[in-house]
């Protein structure tokens, strides 16, 4: 093998790398599962090139000789010791405007979409019930099912087809692809992916009537969700708009990284904003891996109206308040139990309840309040609460210091929503364990 052949690229391994562990720390991969690809233009010969991560290879851990650089106009895997799903790969970036592909074992995905049928087959496709799935995945994942799951002759035809026409395309008891832009892109679409498995799972699990639920998104989408979220851009991630911010900017970093390990809120997802004189800053990624920044930007205080409504919802909330940060993360658990009704009842509850010591010491209630909530409504409730779950449009929290005072309530969402989940499992009365005064508020 000649040197050309595996040039180091150092910014482009060190993408690989943080990918890698992003893919590993989000619990997308195991140890050595999955694959990341790129179509990449070598600087010195000015030809395309694919590069892939090798079979095998740790994602969490992935060494230059762990990154495979071939022609891309043919694979050529064993030699390269590249991933056996090479030749899906070379066809996924051989697509119209695709660049970057990724396969990860997408676990809470692949759990909702098994099922008893034989192989091979064709499912029905994955339904996300949360906004960010609707939104970012199209409405919808195709679900095949293979003789053999794993690099055969089916795979290869039939994963670029689907990914023709969708984002991401899952087989069966085999995780999931991601065409993209940018290995990041790829990131964040399976996060998107794996995490409406999970809202799905969390919703089954309480007994939540997913079907009925589905039925309903697909026929008035704009009537279950707040808003669609941001588009995903690919461009910005390492721009700051205020560098001389300095312990600021560690704040952000921090808190982003927190948002993103602690899984409350899929990669780039969710937005952090602190409140100036006149100008407002902002993280409109805020799930924001140690090693994958997100922008930071300086944005105006008064509302414009080329302003997403992302922004202009935080623009809304602090012109009604003397709030000084805000954050709002997509917390899976709080989305599936929006969707929560008590056994006997015919429609979700308008607050979830914290039957946990510490989640009751903070919040007796917390709020959860339809899409398209009036913002005046939300205001007034975070004013009460400090916390408020949307359905279909996520968790608001608000602060009156820092960052770290802002990032506790989704956290704390987060746990309160999973022992409710734990104990109905338990076949527990949720009723009973709520504090009495809980009623009151």
């Amino acid at each position: 093998m000649t040197g050309s052949k595996w040039k180091v690229n150092e910014s482009l391994i060190r993408r690989f790398q943080s990918v890698g562990r992003a893919l590993l720390l989000c619990d997308l991969e195991d140890s050595h599962s999955g694959n990341i690809a790129l179509r990449w233009k070598n600087p010195e010969t000015g030809r395309d090139q694919l590069v892939i991560t090798s079979t095998g290879s740790q994602k969490g851990d992935l060494a230059a000789s762990d990154i495979c650089f071939l022609p891309a106009e043919g694979t050529d895997y064993g030699y390269y010791k590249a991933s056996s799903e090479t030749d899906i790969h070379a066809r996924i970036l051989a697509l119209e405007g695709v660049s970057a592909s990724v396969h990860a074992h997408t676990k809470h995905l692949t759990f909702v979409t098994l099922d008893e049928g034989d192989k091979p087959g064709r499912p029905a496709p994955f339904i996300p019930v949360d906004p960010l799935g609707h939104y970012h995945l199209g409405g919808l994942v195709p679900v095949d099912r293979f003789a053999v799951p794993s690099g055969s002759r089916e795979m290869t035809e039939t994963v670029p087809q689907r990914l023709s026409d969708h984002r991401v395309t899952a087989i069966q008891g085999h995780g999931a692809f991601a065409k993209a832009r940018t290995i990041e892109e790829g990131l964040f679409r399976l996060c998107i992916a794996d995490n409406s498995g999970y809202v799905v799972q969390m919703a089954e699990r309480v007994g939540v009537d997913v079907a009925t639920l589905r039925a309903g998104i697909q026929a008035a989408p704009d009537a279950h969700f707040s808003y669609p979220p941001d588009e995903y851009t690919i461009a910005d991630d390492q721009s700051c708009d205020f560098p001389e911010e300095e312990e600021l900017v560690r704040e952000f970093y921090k808190a982003g990284a927190r948002i993103f390990e602690s899984r409350l809120s899929p990669f780039h997802t969710g937005s952090l904003s602190v409140r100036g004189i006149a100008a407002l800053l902002y993280a409109p990624k805020a799930a924001m891996p140690r090693e994958i920044s997100g922008p930071l930007l300086r944005t105006p205080l008064a509302a414009d109206s080329a302003d997403s409504p992302e922004l202009a919802l935080h623009k809304a909330i602090y012109e009604l308040s003397n709030f000084q940060t805000i954050a709002h993360c997509h917390v899976p658990e709080a989305e599936a139990l929006a969707h929560f009704v008590y056994p006997g009842e015919s429609r979700p509850n308008d607050r979830i309840v914290p039957i946990d010591a510490e989640g009751s010491f903070f919040y007796l209630v917390i709020p959860v309040v339809p899409p398209k909530t009036e913002v005046e409504t939300l205001v007034r409730l975070l004013h009460d609460y400090k916390v408020v779950i949307v359905r279909g449009g996520g968790v608001w929290g608000v602060g009156a210091q820092s960052l770290s005072e802002v990032l506790h309530h989704p956290s704390s969402v987060r746990e309160i929503c999973q022992y409710r989940v734990a104990a109905y499992e338990r076949g527990l009365d949720l009723r009973a364990l709520e504090p009495e005064k809980a009623g009151k508020w």
